[in-house]
């Protein structure tokens, strides 16, 4: 991989910045943006301007870098290298070969709400059909119970209840598909494409140089969102200590492996990826949870030339903290010989940009991967 870096917009001077961020945990649908608090510092840098952003606002999920003013000489002092370089735990899990999460998953999660109301339901029923058969709504054909052993089961409840397992069977079988694919990638892995990327901020130019034989390129697209806080760096702006109460929105410290972005810093609650076996990479992208998606720019496999549109919303260059990531990607869309796809992902540099940039409200996704339509 080629990526043509811009050019550098630092000096050896040191400027002084303030980063303030309020990152949506992981089930974010059930939590109320106010009640989280803001994680917020100074952080100085040395040899890398960085060009003030504002994303959302400081009653709803916040992202801000700015310079440091007079009335901000009590916040906490920061030590942490600010860089355009994508830190480890990205280039980690956020780089190579990647696939969607398996259709069922997502039709699993749809039967949840029908298949347990159906199971309440039917022993309501089962509650109430001493009145139901005397008034002739139902028969003896799904009334009564059946014994089996010491104890008796509902009748009913022998229609109802392989529609409650339903999901979990399906999420079973989604996660095996997504096993076997990802020991497939893990095994035996396709070339890694030469791409050729130069990025400005009015478009990204793409040059496939070299690829698998095997594939065909069919698309592309440039995303870029917000890393996840470092936990550390959040816990020290709030004032609180690894071994006490964790902060609003994270976990308790998991263990050291690091199976995703979220484990680490401890915003991972739940089930961000699918299953993935444990001594493998995962091929499942993990969500940015702040995030903007450009359009797919459609290719000719026999063009290896093309311009990626930017998203909508005028985002920050890229920029690395502890505290405060704006990460680019570009991700490259193949069709496999057998009709699968499969995606080439990798980060890009992106130019700071020349004047201050605010969005004002923070594009907020799913930290589900099979919900966030990467």
């Amino acid at each position: 991989m080629q990526v043509e870096p811009p050019k550098p917009c630092c000096g050896d001077s040191m400027d002084r910045y303030v980063q303030s961020i309020r990152y949506p945990p992981f089930e974010l649908e059930h939590v109320n943006p106010t009640n989280i608090p803001i994680s917020m510092a100074t952080i100085d840098s040395f040899g890398m301007s960085v060009t003030s952003f504002t994303i959302g606002s400081e009653d709803d999920w916040f992202v801000q870098w700015r310079q440091q003013e007079e009335w901000d000489d009590g916040l906490l002092e920061l030590e942490c290298e600010i860089t355009d370089s994508p830190p480890r735990f990205l280039t980690d899990t956020r780089v190579g070969w990647f696939i969607k999460p398996d259709r069922l998953h997502n039709i699993s999660r749809k039967l949840i709400i029908p298949t347990v109301s159906l199971l309440i339901l039917s022993l309501f029923v089962h509650a109430i059909e001493p009145g139901l058969v005397e008034q002739g709504i139902i028969g003896e054909t799904i009334a009564g119970s059946i014994s089996i052993g010491p104890l008796d089961y509902p009748r009913l409840l022998f229609y109802t209840f392989p529609l409650f397992i339903l999901p979990l069977v399906f999420r079973t079988i989604a996660n095996f598909r997504d096993f076997n694919r990802q020991k497939e990638i893990s095994d035996s892995p396709y070339e890694e494409p030469e791409v050729s990327i130069s990025a400005e901020r009015g478009g990204i130019d793409i040059e496939v140089q070299k690829k698998d034989k095997s594939l065909q390129l069919i698309r592309s697209r440039v995303q870029v969102g917000v890393a996840m806080p470092e936990r550390s760096s959040v816990l020290s702006t709030l004032g609180r200590h690894e071994a006490g109460q964790p902060a609003p929105g994270m976990s308790t410290r998991l263990p050291e492996k690091r199976l995703a972005s979220g484990d680490e810093t401890g915003t991972g609650v739940g089930e961000s990826i699918p299953m993935q076996l444990s001594s493998k990479k995962s091929v499942i992208l993990e969500p940015l949870r702040i995030m903007e998606k450009g359009d797919w720019t459609q290719t000719i496999d026999s063009t290896t030339e093309f311009t990626l549109e930017m998203p909508s919303d005028q985002w920050p260059g890229t920029v690395y903290s502890s505290l405060v990531a704006i990460h680019w990607e570009v991700i490259l869309e193949f069709l496999e010989s057998n009709g699968r796809r499969i995606f080439w992902v990798l980060p890009i540099i992106m130019p700071q940009s020349e004047e201050p940039t605010k969005i004002l409200r923070a594009p907020v996704i799913s930290g589900r991967a099979e919900l966030s339509d990467l």
